[in-house]
């Protein structure tokens, strides 16, 4: 079973955990942001899970380059955001963090996480032989929310 780290989320205030989970709960895609080699900004997006402690899973095949590049370097970024009409609605979370592949021991659990989200993959089995849990594990957060006023942003973490 994989253990979700109380790291970041016990920084939050209850409130402001709660907020962000149900931000992350109104979107199903985010964008992993990660360095080339040579240090050229890759930006991939991706379905993720969210545990009830802010950290995120995604499945990604080893051989792609933003998997690749985390294994040579396992900071990251990501955005998430709800699609909407106009600027008074813009929400959305940006974290810093540090993402790596997951062992099997702990795939299992991640798995029944991320199936629990997104039924339809049990009608493609297939792509999992080649895919890797991947746990993302954040140390700083802003959430922004247009809604409280042009800019509202609440940040919690380390920069």
């Amino acid at each position: 079973m994989i253990a979700f780290s109380d790291a970041f989320s016990s920084i939050l205030p209850s409130q402001d955990l709660r907020d962000l989970l149900e931000l992350l709960a109104e979107t199903s895609t985010l964008t992993l942001a990660t360095a080339d080699p040579d240090g050229t900004p890759r930006a991939t997006p991706l379905y993720f899970a969210a545990s009830p402690k802010a950290d995120l899973l995604f499945l990604s095949d080893p051989a792609t380059p933003h998997a690749r590049n985390l294994s040579e370097r396992p900071q990251a970024a990501v955005a998430a955001y709800p699609e909407v009409a106009s600027w008074q609605e813009i929400r959305g979370v940006q974290m810093k963090g540090t993402a790596s592949a997951v062992g099997a021991a702990e795939a299992e659990g991640a798995l029944a996480l991320y199936r629990g989200r997104f039924g339809f993959l049990s009608q493609v089995p297939a792509a999992f032989d080649r895919m890797s849990v991947y746990l993302f594990r954040p140390y700083w957060a802003r959430l922004i929310d247009n809604r409280r006023g042009f800019g509202s942003a609440r940040e919690w973490g380390r920069v």
